[in-house]
């Protein structure tokens, strides 16, 4: 292929994978825009603790059955259809959220735009390692997390402008609308650009091998990698099917522990990645810094500094991912992580209650918690942040990618769902020191598990990838 070819290949899949990382930009922003809206969603339904809980929590029970869905519906109408489904939801639901009176309708639309995330977060990667080269595969899935940063940040900053519009108060209106609801609203926009762009990119080539369609096939690897190797390339991915049937859910099923073992290292991959406690920062962060003490502009301020900071950290991880592999910045990012949450969970415990409950903390340990979770937030998105994402697009066979997302995708929200719900009660009842420390005590058995069962998938063909 000659230097031209190459760069216009280059600047093709580029712009393809751009368009699939819309959909962690709106995963991003659907997972953060509940930030600041929390009064207001308490005033309007007249919600107590447990129903605004389980207002917050609809989302991530649509994201386990979007993801859980979306693995095996990829295999049967294709990756970029069911991407195009999850925009459609992702539209209508913040349409919806913005703007409906009725608490069941809002949880119905919130319901929706989690399907869409959990759909969003286990296809995109996977159609953007099926489209790229392994050399820079890595990278260009890193760009997947950096688009999720940028849309938990933007939500962050949406967040905050709005409520200093409505004069510090989300439930004062800002051009005739209570100011939390536009937070929703605002994701209508990228959703709407996400539906346009999805019809301009072509279906993923593993999907049409697999599918039988290996003339189509063999033109979008033209198109990606050049038409001299484009008939090789799809006998090379047509060997890695099953012959005597098409890829279906039962093909993750092996051995004597119900899974395969390579289904078993996803879901491993995908449980602790959320058992470390990262998303008790991105959706309850404000309540978080206000447990800590601190007032509610001060506390939505931070978060705009974590989603910075976390974006700066997924950069180092893209510079590095095809370097020095993917299973080393994941160990990692498991000693870093350790670390930080201990000096957190240290600070914590050095803190007082005012008379209302609400923990109360030194200058001196103020800064030191700041200070470790801005940290800890930089190991996270340096490794598991990304690199999660990066494997399970890339680490199964091509028989069993769809199935073992399904699988992968059901677990890694359900222990999402888990920890958000679980973190209010903890935090109120045993207090965020033992909180914490049991996140502690995650991170560092996530060492020893990706040191024991994680294999490097770093340079590998997809076709290369063993059960």
């Amino acid at each position: 292929m000659n230097v031209a070819q190459q760069r216009t290949n280059l600047g093709f899949i580029g712009a393809i994978v751009g368009v699939a990382t819309i959909g962690g930009l709106l995963f991003g922003y659907d997972s953060g825009a509940v930030n600041g809206t929390q009064q207001g969603l308490k005033a309007a339904f007249a919600l107590t603790d447990d129903g605004l809980g389980f207002t917050v929590g609809s989302l991530l029970v649509g994201c386990a059955v979007g993801a859980f869905a979306a693995g095996g519906l990829a295999d049967a109408v294709g990756r970029k259809r069911v991407m195009l489904i999850a925009a459609f939801l992702f539209l209508i639901g913040a349409l919806v959220q913005g703007t409906t009176a009725s608490h069941e309708l809002f949880v119905l639309a919130r319901f929706a735009g989690g399907m869409a995330v959990g759909a969003a977060s286990v296809l995109s990667p996977a159609y953007i390692s099926e489209v790229t080269p392994a050399g820079i595969r890595g990278r260009l899935s890193s760009l997947q997390q950096i688009m999720i940063i940028i849309g938990l940040t933007a939500a962050f900053v949406v967040n905050y402008f709005l409520q200093q519009a409505a004069g510090g108060n989300s439930l004062n209106p800002v051009g005739g609308r209570e100011a939390w609801r536009w937070m929703y609203l605002a994701q209508a926009m990228p959703a709407a650009v996400f539906v346009v762009a999805l019809l301009l990119i072509p279906e993923s080539p593993r999907y049409l091998v697999g599918k039988g369609r290996d003339r189509e096939a063999e033109g979008v690897l033209a198109r990606l990698f050049g038409a001299d190797g484009a008939a090789g390339k799809v006998a090379e991915i047509r060997a890695t099917f099953r012959e005597d049937h098409r890829p279906r859910l039962g093909d993750v099923l092996g051995g004597s522990f119900l899974f395969r073992p390579i289904v078993w290292a996803g879901i491993l991959l995908a449980t602790f990645q959320q058992f470390v406690g990262i998303n008790v920062i991105f959706y309850y962060g404000e309540t978080l810094w206000k447990l800590a003490g601190v007032d509610e502009s001060a506390a939505l301020q931070r978060n705009i500094v974590s989603g910075a900071v976390s974006i700066g950290a997924c950069l180092a991880a893209i510079v590095l991912i095809d370097r020095i592999g993917r299973k080393p910045l994941l160990m990692i990012g498991s000693i870093g992580m350790a670390v930080t949450l201990g000096l957190m969970t240290w600070a914590f415990s050095n803190g007082m209650l005012d008379g209302s409950g609400n923990l109360q903390l030194s200058q001196q340990w103020g800064f030191v918690a700041v200070v470790a979770a801005n940290l800890y937030v930089i190991f996270f998105n340096f490794s598991w942040g990304p690199v999660m994402w990066v494997m399970l697009g890339e680490m199964f066979p091509n028989q069993l990618r769809g199935s073992a997302l399904a699988v992968c995708g059901l677990a890694q929200w359900g222990a999402n769902y888990l920890v958000v719900q679980t973190f209010p009660r903890m935090a109120s009842g045993l207090g965020l020191t033992p909180t914490y420390a049991l996140y502690t005590a995650s991170a560092a058995l996530s060492f020893f598990l990706v040191r024991a069962f994680i294999r490097e998938t770093a340079g590998k063909e997809l076709e290369a990838m063993e059960d």
